[in-house]
């Protein structure tokens, strides 16, 4: 069913346009390969990644800052996969792989097109609670950049999705209201409940397989946006 009396669409960008996961498992590959780090590559991200996601939630919920994030999620890893690597190499690998991070540019199937589509009657912006100086080098890398009207960052507002600071942020920013735009995002906490908490439409890039209340607008492709919008 078309969503009625949307002019603009806001979308998350890791794991809804920008494919993080297979964009981080390169980097790692990469990082590993320079610093000749003996690990076998999946077996370390089937360890990484839920790591990753908790250190990312006690992010947005303030319990760590971004320092303590970067190094511990490879800390807490190397240590389940018994790999000792020094603390130094470590702090070294957390910066390295924010360096090389944005070069790989995989966007989820559908990417192009669905922002083709939509920019021909909305204005389309970025909420992200990603870092300012690796967003932004996505963006541009991915070639994607231009449809944006407006990118809006957790650490330029000083809080995290959910919190709907950032939200309301994003909002004036674009000169816009709730009542007439929708949130596009894969997170249930930080981008769905986040924005329908003040007032925004929702729609949830359900590439994980969350069981969802059923009246949660939800779609497993991009082009299945054009359904709504």
């Amino acid at each position: 069913m078309k969503l009625k009396g949307i002019t603009d669409v806001f979308f998350d960008l890791d794991h809804t346009l920008w494919d993080f996961d297979k964009n981080s498992a390169l980097t790692f590959e990469k990082i590993f390969e320079i610093h000749k780090i003996d690990v076998v590559l999946n077996e370390f991200l089937e360890v990484y990644e839920p790591i990753n996601l908790n250190y990312w939630k006690m992010y947005r919920e303030e319990r760590i800052d971004k320092a303590s994030l970067r190094y511990g999620r490879l800390k807490n890893t190397f240590d389940a996969i018994d790999l000792l690597v020094e603390d130094n190499t470590i702090n070294i690998l957390s910066e390295d792989y924010i360096t090389y991070l944005p070069s790989n540019n995989y966007l989820f199937n559908g990417t192009f097109e669905i922002l083709n589509y939509l920019e021909k009657n909305y204005h389309l912006h970025i909420i992200t609670n990603g870092f300012h100086e690796v967003q932004h080098g996505k963006l541009r890398n991915s070639k994607i950049d231009t449809y944006f009207k407006t990118v809006t960052n957790s650490e330029m507002v000083g809080v995290k999705k959910p919190n709907p600071i950032i939200f309301e942020h994003a909002l004036n920013l674009a000169k816009t209201s709730a009542n007439t735009s929708v949130m596009i995002g894969d997170n249930w906490e930080a981008d769905i409940q986040g924005a329908l908490n003040v007032g925004l439409e929702a729609i949830c890039f359900n590439v994980h397989g969350t069981n969802l209340d059923k009246n949660i607008k939800q779609i497993t492709n991009l082009i299945e946006l054009k359904a709504y919008l």
